[in-house]
């Protein structure tokens, strides 16, 4: 009992001595002005934006590898960081600008190749991971896949 009035006295004179002072006196305008630019500042993202997100190769044989060179701008206020770019599936191998950082207004490359795998239309998807707002893109490459004539 000695021990519950004891710690509720303890708790009471804290509450009592801490709030003597009024807490928005103690606020300083410029650092009041200093965080929000801080705040602003951390809202600024990069933006990626591709020339085309969607490349068609059209007809091809089965097995011939394909490329494509998709091109991209930094359209944003912040600099661009592409930290991945991986695809659907083990035929379709995106190359990025690793360990680069694209400044607002420059531009850079990514490169998909495409081994020619599957029959009939194929649709692959590479999902470019990169420090934008949403954090992922995606962009397309399409080709119809004929089928091998010398196979029974």
């Amino acid at each position: 009992m000695k021990k519950t009035i004891l710690m509720f006295a303890a708790v009471g004179a804290m509450l009592f001595t801490g709030c003597k002072d009024n807490a928005s006196d103690k606020v300083k305008a410029e650092n009041v002005e200093a965080s929000a630019e801080r705040d602003a500042k951390e809202t600024v993202y990069p933006e990626i934006t591709f020339e085309e997100t969607e490349f068609d190769f059209g007809n091809i044989a089965k097995g011939t590898p394909v490329e494509h060179v998709f091109k991209f701008t930094n359209t944003g206020d912040a600099p661009l960081v592409i930290t991945n770019a991986s695809s659907s599936c083990g035929c379709t191998v995106p190359t990025y600008p690793k360990n680069e950082t694209i400044a607002p207004g420059d531009s850079g490359e990514m490169l998909v190749k495409f081994n020619g795998a599957g029959n009939g239309q194929v649709t692959k998807t590479v999902t470019v991971s990169a420090n934008t707002e949403a954090g992922k893109e995606q962009i397309k490459i399409k080709a119809f896949v004929e089928a091998d004539e010398n196979a029974s």
